[in-house]
């Protein structure tokens, strides 16, 4: 993305995009002790919302906790899914930019009404439906987006979580990197592509994101549907060569973040010489694939890797003459809630 090209910044999603070091670099990660102190006493954690307010959000925040043996138990689904546990014993955790999402006003009516006390919303904005059935309700500071994709307030939600989590395992490590992350998602956003493959990417029928399940490439395939319109399939893990080629063909691209090394013979076998496929790559280190290198940014990469994502996106949207602020039945709350619901 070009901050100096009117080709660019006269859509409201880019100027989202290009907001995110600033909010990154401003973010408050003190302001949810109160909270922490809750999850710590009731020993689980449930976070809960729907699309993008929770893949990458919770699955970033889930993914490292569980790298540094955190002790609590913390789980994510979505809203009605989680309606059909028994959480009496956990502290739930809602996330909805708009606070009018109409699955988590739904599940949080009904935890107030079985006198369920720890139930926590995070909106960006004040004042919300989920915010009134929440015991305590948080806001984000990124403010109204322009565009129907949801990108700052994934990054805020994102960045709030991963406060939180610290918090509750007794470190304190976002705080002293915020600089240096913002600096990364910068770079990653700024980054000048190579024409052939913005052009690769523009020309397929299917795109495929293939990567961990900790909410990036998960996020991008439904970025990919609300940005250029386009099919677009989330395959965690090694799924891509364990049947899905079946249905693969040549004019299909597949978007690898930060591969496997033991599996780029596998992929390139399967998918390149045996589909007729292209795959590229978004890593922060050289791969056998044309790749997009993004700043190593360590626990904290999964943000610079959705902003390069990001920033492919626009490219191709661009290319193809999209409207990248509007898709055509995408909408911005996908199901809002209406009073007769509860």
């Amino acid at each position: 993305m070009n901050p100096e090209s009117e080709h660019f910044i006269q859509f409201g999603l880019v100027n989202d995009m290009l907001s995110v070091p600033d909010l990154i670099r401003n973010f408050d990660t003190d302001r949810m002790h109160a909270m922490a102190d809750k999850i710590v006493e009731a020993g689980n954690l449930m976070i809960t919302g729907e699309g993008s307010s929770r893949f990458f959000p919770a699955k970033q925040a889930i993914s490292w906790a569980r790298k540094q043996g955190c002790s609590i138990g913390i789980h994510t689904e979505s809203a009605l899914q989680a309606m059909e546990y028994d959480l009496l014993d956990w502290v739930v955790l809602g996330l909805s930019n708009s606070g009018q999402t109409a699955e988590v006003i739904e599940l949080f009516y009904n935890l107030k009404l079985d006198g369920h006390s720890k139930r926590y919303s995070l909106t960006t904005f004040h004042n919300t439906q989920l915010e009134t059935f929440a015991s305590t309700g948080y806001v984000l500071d990124c403010g109204e987006e322009n565009a129907v994709a949801a990108t700052k307030s994934v990054v805020e939600q994102g960045l709030f979580l991963r406060a939180l989590l610290e918090q509750i395992h007794g470190v304190n490590t976002l705080a002293q990197r915020q600089n240096e992350l913002a600096d990364a998602v910068q770079t990653a956003l700024l980054s000048e592509l190579p024409a052939e493959l913005v052009c690769r990417v523009a020309r397929a029928k299917t795109v495929y994101w293939a990567g961990r399940n900790d909410g990036v490439a998960e996020e991008l395939t439904l970025k990919t549907n609300e940005i250029i319109r386009k099919s677009a399939d989330f395959l965690d893990g090694s799924y891509a060569v364990h049947g899905i080629e079946e249905v693969m063909d040549a004019e299909d691209v597949l978007i690898w973040i930060e591969p496997h090394s033991v599996s780029e013979a596998k992929f390139k076998s399967v998918l390149e010489r045996s589909v007729g496929m292209e795959i590229i790559a978004i890593a922060s280190r050289p791969t056998s694939f044309p790749t997009i290198m993004i700043p190593n940014a360590r626990d904290l990469s999964g943000f610079v890797q959705m902003a390069a994502g990001w920033n492919l996106l626009v490219n191709v949207g661009l290319k193809l003459g999209v409207d990248v602020d509007t898709p055509l039945r995408a909408r911005k709350v996908g199901n809002a809630f209406s009073p007769e619901l509860v």
